[in-house]
């Protein structure tokens, strides 16, 4: 059987040695490649966008970063040509994809790929680049796809573990395939699976993936895995999405992307009743339509077209919601993120992705300064210890209060069991002694919360105290 037209096969050598190639293209338009992570928010300001939308019996989700970036994961059905994604995506003002990922090569996942190069590459303002996992299909679909990223010459990328995604604004970690492919070269278990973090709030990606691939995360990440809403993997199938991974992603929100009637069945009894058990609200395209998570870091708010329940084992009893319906979508739901869901840097089995050293406390708050706080500000202050048994660098960290104040700590180390001081007033920063030089008090006397986070807007201290 043929693979691919002449002018594929050239694409699809590029996907193959391309690999860990991840940064865009440089001037010269030839791959950058960089051993640094990618680009990541200084801190989590801004609001992150996550638009699950409703294209029947397939998956398409758009990311729209803090920073503006936009990242189109799948693009729908091959019977659709890429229609609904396209309309949805003029509905909200897209002109360009900075980033179109491919979690695997099934007509269903990958049905408007071609459609969408060309739209947004001869009517906006072009794709920044492909991200592929390298399994290849035989399917016309599959080569449409690959003709048009050569046609357009558009970057194509072979992506699995330790690969960075030179995504701006969130943090983007590559948790599958490995690089050794899995159950025979199966593309479903082979899916390209990421989770995208902005500060506490994280969404799982796992495409396709099945009872293998869910395996190896598990026994690669195990409880790091932990994220704040999970996409159902393979729309419901009970092949995925199995109690195990629910444990250790404890998602608070699932959302599944399959057809109201679809010839699958999908979602599955199975699947709904795990979610049902664990008390995980769940919203379906098929009933809820569109579904939109927006996140200010911390606090998550979902929207979705038609109200309906969210309880999993009840919402076949909802009536349908039609794919490509522009009905605007309405608050349903909002709830904080706790300190727990961060994405912490995930190390793989291979040591590809670099995690924080170290491990920050905070082992004393100082709020009320002796007589009137805003004339002694020195006496109000924050000890941090570093109660790992690694050095960290605290260079180009941040330090907040509730009320949104910011320090940016400057070129410091602290070295296993070693401890800094944060002084709100003004000095000269010294060993163990840093000054903020704010012209006020910065902590509530009655309470207030202490927020540190990393240069990639990692959160790596998060504690109340009253």
């Amino acid at each position: 059987m043929r693979l691919a037209s002449s002018g594929s096969v050239a694409v699809l050598v590029l996907l193959v040695v391309c690999s860990g190639c991840l940064a865009a293209p440089d001037a010269t338009g030839e791959p950058v490649t960089s051993g640094e992570p990618a680009t990541a928010p200084d801190s989590v300001n801004g609001t992150l966008e996550v638009h699950f939308i409703a294209v029947g019996q397939s998956s398409s989700a758009l990311v729209v970063t803090p920073a503006g970036e936009t990242v189109l994961i799948d693009s729908g059905d091959w019977r659709d040509d890429g229609e609904l994604v396209i309309d949805y995506l003029e509905r909200q003002g897209i002109e360009r994809i900075d980033h179109l990922v491919t979690s695997h090569a099934d007509a269903d996942h990958i049905g408007g790929h071609a459609a969408v190069i060309e739209h947004f590459e001869t009517a906006g303002e072009g794709v920044g680049a492909v991200y592929d996992p390298g399994i290849t299909s035989t399917s016309a679909t599959y080569e449409r796809y690959l003709d048009a990223v050569e046609e357009y010459d558009v970057a194509l990328f072979r992506t699995r573990v330790g690969a960075q995604l030179p995504i701006e604004g969130v943090d983007v970690a590559v948790l599958g395939p490995p690089q050794e492919p899995l159950a025979n070269v199966d593309r479903n278990e082979n899916s390209l699976v990421l989770r995208i973090a902005h500060g506490n709030t994280s969404v799982l990606f796992p495409g396709d993936a099945g009872v293998v691939e869910e395996e190896y995360l598990l026994s690669t990440y195990g409880d790091d895995l932990r994220s704040t809403v999970l996409l159902a993997g393979h729309h419901g199938s009970r092949s995925s999405t199995g109690e195990d991974l629910l444990d250790a992603v404890q998602p608070r929100v699932t959302v599944i992307s399959s057809a109201y009637s679809s010839q699958y069945g999908h979602p599955h009894r199975e699947v709904l009743e795990r979610l049902a058990t664990r008390s995980i609200p769940t919203y379906w395209t098929g009933v809820h339509g569109d579904v939109v998570l927006r996140s200010d870091g911390r606090t998550v708010t979902l929207l979705s077209q038609q109200s309906a329940t969210t309880v999993a084992t009840a919402l076949r009893d909802e009536p349908a919601v039609e794919p490509g319906s522009s009905d605007p979508v309405a608050v349903r739901e909002q709830f904080v993120a706790d300190s727990g869901e961060t994405a912490v840097p995930i190390t793989p089995a291979d040591g590809t992705s670099t995690p924080v050293a170290g491990q920050l406390s905070l082992v004393e708050v100082h709020a009320d300064a002796a007589g009137n706080d805003n004339e002694n500000l020195n006496d109000e202050y924050l000890v941090f210890e570093n109660t790992g048994d690694s050095t960290l660098d605290l260079g180009g960290w941040v330090l907040e209060d509730a009320a949104g104040h910011r320090y940016t700590f400057p070129t410091v180390t602290l070295a296993p069991g070693e401890q800094v001081t944060v002084y709100t007033g003004s000095g000269t920063d010294g060993d163990g002694e840093l000054y903020w030089g704010a012209d006020g008090a910065i902590w509530n006397n009655g309470g207030d919360t202490v927020l540190v986070t990393t240069d990639d807007g990692t959160v790596v201290v998060e504690e109340e105290y009253t």
